[in-house]
């Protein structure tokens, strides 16, 4: 979902991954095509290649690729790190940004995140207010004072600005995308290459570019 689309009504879609079998194009993914190479690379921790995906709880095409995005980071070498990051195009989606921060703080947003997914894909609840936010992760053992704290906490806003620097470091400009390494970026649209797919099959192109780049970082030749 590209930024100026944000404001537009949203759908939903479903997904599941089986990467064995699946190959991309002879010759493998190809810059400028199904990746891009960042023109300042970024800061990294040595011996780690860090992997981001960059989302928003509201977006249908990240939702979609969450199951698959889960299932590949499950399994997930030793020298890779994964972590999300939440964007913040708009008013309504600095919301959910912030509810995303909130539950990280708390140590819950593991254990919720299927829930806020199905809550605004499922069930057509707009997340628009702390009250309907505590309301949803109550269930989590969350206290709405407690919960409410954390949303407006100083640790929240500065990881909120954080993530915006990142967003705009790797000049995010659509969800889902996937950082690798501090050098490249992809995404399941960037990395159809042109092509018309399902959802599926430009998730899963996502993911074997993303171990493409790892696989790249890994053996120096980035």
């Amino acid at each position: 979902m590209k930024r100026r689309e944000f404001s537009a009504q949203l759908g939903l879609g479903t997904l599941a991954l089986s990467l064995p079998g699946l190959s991309l194009a002879q010759g493998g993914p190809v810059e400028g095509r199904h990746y891009q190479r960042l023109a300042q690379p970024l800061p990294g921790t040595p011996g780690k290649i860090e992997v981001v995906e960059f989302f928003w709880y509201g977006c249908p095409h990240c939702n979609t690729f969450e199951p698959a995005l889960a299932d590949w980071a499950a399994k997930l070498p030793a020298d890779v790190s994964f972590r999300h990051v939440h964007v913040a195009f708009n008013a309504r989606v600095r919301q959910h940004q912030r509810l995303f921060y909130a539950l990280e703080a708390l140590g819950k947003e593991k254990e919720a995140r299927a829930r806020v997914f199905a809550a605004l894909h499922l069930e057509g609840k707009p997340l628009d207010s702390v009250k309907a936010m505590a309301e949803l992760v109550a269930p989590f053992g969350i206290e709405a004072a407690k919960f409410e704290q954390a949303y407006n906490s100083f640790g929240v806003q500065t990881k909120c600005q954080q993530a915006e620097k990142l967003s705009e470091a790797y000049r995010i400009d659509g969800v889902p995308a996937i950082g690798i390494g501090g050098r490249f970026l992809t995404s399941p649209a960037m990395a159809t290459g042109g092509q018309r797919m399902s959802e599926l099959e430009s998730g899963q192109r996502a993911l074997q570019t993303t171990n493409f780049l790892i696989e790249r970082l890994r053996s120096g030749k980035a």
